[in-house]
């Protein structure tokens, strides 16, 4: 498997992979197949452009997992937010997203952040236990479920890198 960020001509790729989490796990995600599948080249370029994305490949080159990373709105500046994590069903339990989030953890750090954060729905329970083994604490921080009130989800965070300490001279 490897992983490697996509640029604005990976477009088709993204949308491609994008298109199957949200068929797989429409429960999962915070938009819908019907919203997305309307979107044009230019939205997904744009989307690319604008949102650090990687995508994991196997040996022959075929999509299996997606990420990707963003600032989200209210969060601290120091946290980069973990968005779009997907991993086709038989690629699941097999370190897909594992190597995904890991690749993220770095990204962040190395652009000057200090966690990593994501929300997930209660009743999502693979992802909880994914992201727990992960190095990813709970909050408390709940909220509705955007696209549909009726679920609640949690923000998770994860450190990926210490604050500096000060030093008295």
């Amino acid at each position: 498997m490897q992983i490697r960020r996509v640029d604005e001509d990976d477009w088709p790729l993204v949308q491609d992979v994008r298109l199957r989490a949200l068929r797989d796990a429409p429960q999962a995600f915070g938009s819908t197949i019907a919203r997305e599948s309307g979107f044009k080249e230019s939205h997904w370029r744009m989307r690319v452009r604008s949102t650090p994305t990687w995508v994991a490949l196997d040996d022959s080159g075929a999509p299996q997992g997606m990420v990707s990373l963003v600032l989200e709105p209210g969060s601290p500046a120091d946290d980069r937010h973990v968005v779009a994590l997907w991993v086709a069903p038989d690629r699941r339990r097999r370190g897909t997203a594992w190597a995904l989030l890991d690749v993220v953890a770095r990204a962040a750090a190395a652009d000057g952040a200090r966690t990593v954060s994501l929300w997930v729905v209660d009743d999502n329970a693979a992802a909880i236990d994914l992201y727990v083994r992960a190095g990813f604490q709970r909050t408390g921080e709940r909220q509705p479920l955007p696209r549909d009130p009726d679920r609640t989800e949690e923000r998770y965070v994860r450190t990926v890198a210490e604050t500096p300490q000060a030093t008295g001279t």
